[in-house]
Order: structure tokens, then sequence, then C-alpha cells
């Protein structure tokens, strides 16, 4: 963002009037035409995929410190750990071999830039904060050359993508250097959040903060500057000069003023931290430094404070998860962090898609007629009473209805097995 006298400085190149046009070389007003259109075209691809807003939410997620800790804040919560499961357990046998792929596929289904096997969960914490921070995930599914399985997934950079209109569908493709890769086929996925009319690849949560973010390290730079001018605290020594003795020569006076001020500034120099300097009546020590430094410290805090906590809500992150709380009750603190686990299981039902999809995939590789799901677990060790209360309460429910007749055996077992 350019400050105001940058503005200024810049020259107006802009045509005001026809009087100006009237007397000037049309032939210059049009530089080649085929350049021209090449660096529009350029320009308009750039800012129709948003490549330039990637770069700068990369840019802000690594050099702001809350921005960051809100994105890991984000992806971390998000990325619990989790587990497939069939859908269809008819045949006991089948299911044991259809697990043990799928837990194969965990351990080794992810491979990092030099090779190393990785499990699904350290792609999960990959794949979410490129989700949160881009706002999208895309990558492929390699096989094993004897296509007896899944090989891993290949995450690509989102920044790549470009999505074009053709004829009543939307296509993506994956721009690299020297080639076009149609994206439409099925070893590929794409995982937008939030995606729209107006963004259709998907939309970062830090799209609200950008302004907020500037602005937040202009305070920054601006306190920095200040606390480099003022300094440490100085004195200021002030000396009056002595009355002059009869028959004291010029050299003589000033000789024994600059003596008196030559020893009090040894006597500062020298005066420790705990130390009061002792001197004559006739030198001023005063302090030099901004007033009221305490209350400017503070107004400082307040001032920073709501920027901090104006970028949390950008990012749909209640400020007292990354510590920013000032004096909120326990309960009020459980209500917020049960909004942000609510907001979390939404998008990782995307993730879970993503699972199941990748888990088919494997399967059906396999040569097993049946498919998973994944499941994310969410609890927490302090929660595990209120959960059993939870759970004991719908048992006692159950089990009176049984009794009372209003449902059938068949359907208590149905019921009883989601409890389990």
């Amino acid at each position: 963002m350019k400050n105001e006298s940058q503005c200024s400085a810049t020259p107006d190149i802009r045509i005001g009037t026809t009087t100006r046009l009237a007397g000037a070389d049309k032939s210059k007003l049009n530089p080649g035409s085929d350049r021209l259109e090449s660096l529009i075209k350029m320009s308009q691809s750039d800012l129709a995929f948003g490549r330039h807003r990637l770069l700068l939410y990369r840019f802000l997620t690594e050099n702001i410190p809350a921005i960051s800790a809100c994105i890991w804040t984000w992806s971390r919560l998000s990325a619990a750990p989790g587990e497939f499961r069939l859908k269809d357990k008819s045949d006991s046998k089948a299911s044991e071999g259809a697990l043990k792929r799928l837990r194969d596929l965990s351990k080794n289904g992810y491979a990092n830039i030099f090779g190393n096997r990785l499990g699904l969960s350290s792609l999960r914490n990959d794949l979410f904060r490129s989700l949160y921070c881009d706002g999208r995930f895309s990558g492929f599914v390699i096989v094993k050359p004897d296509h007896s399985g899944v090989d891993r997934f290949m995450p690509v950079d989102s920044i790549n993508l470009e999505a074009d209109q053709h004829e009543n569908d939307i296509k993506l493709f994956l721009n690299l250097d020297d080639n076009r890769i149609d994206l439409n086929r099925p070893d590929f996925y794409h995982c937008p959040l939030g995606s729209g009319v107006n963004d259709m690849l998907g939309t970062s949560i830090l799209r609200a903060i950008p302004f907020i973010a500037y602005i937040e390290q202009q305070l920054v730079d601006d306190m920095r500057r200040s606390s480099h001018n003022s300094g440490y605290h100085r004195l200021h020594v002030k000396v009056t000069p002595p009355e002059r003795m009869s028959g004291e020569s010029d050299n003589a006076y000033t000789d024994r003023i600059n003596s008196y001020f030559d020893s009090t500034v040894r006597m500062v120099g020298n005066c420790d931290v705990d130390e009061n300097p002792v001197t004559w009546d006739n030198i001023e020590i005063t302090y030099v430094g901004p007033d009221k430094s305490r209350a400017m410290s503070n107004s400082w805090f307040v001032n920073h404070r709501s920027m901090i906590e104006e970028i949390c809500a950008g990012t749909n992150l209640a400020p007292f998860l990354l510590g920013y709380s000032y004096g909120a009750t326990t309960t009020w603190s459980a209500f917020k962090f049960d909004i942000v686990m609510r907001q979390i299981r939404t998008i990782q039902a995307q993730m879970s898609n993503f699972m199941e999809w990748l888990g088919n995939i494997e399967l059906a590789l396999g040569g097993y007629d049946t498919e998973c799901e994944f499941v994310f677990d969410n609890s927490f060790a302090y929660q595990a009473s209120d959960v059993l209360n939870v759970q004991s309460g719908k048992i006692d429910n159950l089990l009176k209805l049984y009794d009372a007749g209003l449902i059938d055996k068949a359907t208590a077992d149905e019921q009883a097995r989601g409890l389990i």
C-alpha cells in the first residue's frame, strides 16, 4: 500500500483534455499493440486466478506472528486424529483384509520431497494449512505400477491452478512452466474452501485482514521508531558559572568552570543505578525524555491489542485461543471453544470426503466390493466425563423407550450400536 507522499510523487500520465491532444503526435499514443495486449493479458490472468492474493497471504502468514498463530491453530485443531471405518461389515474376513489395506494406506500414503514415507496424518496437517492459507488444496493420487493399490497422494501448489470456462462447464488446469495439464481426470482431487460464484477455486480465511495487518505493522513500526528515538532515559546536567574570584584571570576562570563540569560528568558517569548524585548548588540535574511514559506505553498497548483482535476476528478465530483472553470466565471460554469446534467439524467434513475418496480407490484396486468412511476424533481428555454422562443418559432413555414398548428390539439394537 502506498502512502500519501508516494502517491503524490507519481507523475500524472493521464490525458486530461482534447486540447492537450490537439498538438500531440498521435502516432506515439500506441506503444506497440502486441506488447501492450500481452502485458494486459498477463495482468488479467494474474488477477483472475488470484495468484497475487495467494502470494500476499503466504507472506503475511510467514512474517506476522498473529496471523501465523491463527493459521497454525486452525490447521492443528482441524488435523485431529482419525481412522478409516468400513460401511459394510457383513463379511468379517473380507473386512479384516480391507481394514489392513486402509491402515497401510494411512501409514505410507504420503511421501515428502525427500522421498521419506510419512503417514496421512502428516499429509492432513499440510493440507489443512493450505486449505486455510490458500483457500484450497489439490493433488494427484499415484497408484502402484501393477495397479494393486494406492502408492501415495502427491499435492500440487495451489498457485498454479487456473479455471477456464468451456461452453457450459468450468475446467481446471495446472499451469506449469512448459506445460498446461487438463485436470479433468479421475486421479485428480480439488478441495476448495468456501467456494462460490466469485471464488470458484476457494477462499482463504485471510481474505479480510490484509488492510488491518498493514495498519498493525505500521503501528509496530511507529512504536519501534519512537522507542529508538527516545532511547534510554537521559540526564541533563546544567552548570551555573560560579562567581569570579578577585584577581583571577580569564583563562584560570574558564579552567575552573570546566573542572567543575568535568568532575560532575565523571561523577554522573560513575554513578550506579542505586546511587544518587551529590553536587554543588549551582549544578542542576534534570530528566530528559517523554512525559507520562507509562501512559504512552499503555496507550500503545491498547491500540496494538485492538489491531491483534481485529486480525484474529478476521480469521474467524476467537482471540482467547491465541492467549488474547482478558478476564474471560471458564464457562464463556468453553462456549467460545465449542463454537470454534463446530466450525472445524464443517471443514473436517470436506477432508473426510477426500480421505474417503482416497480410501475407496485403495479398496477398489484391492478388489474389495465395499466402501469406507473416515471419522475424526475431536474428543479431549477433560471432556471425557461430560461425554460419559451424555452417553449414559442416552442409554437410559433408550432402555426406557424399549421397556415402555415404544420401540422394538431391532430399533433398540440399531440405536445402541450407534452409542458404542
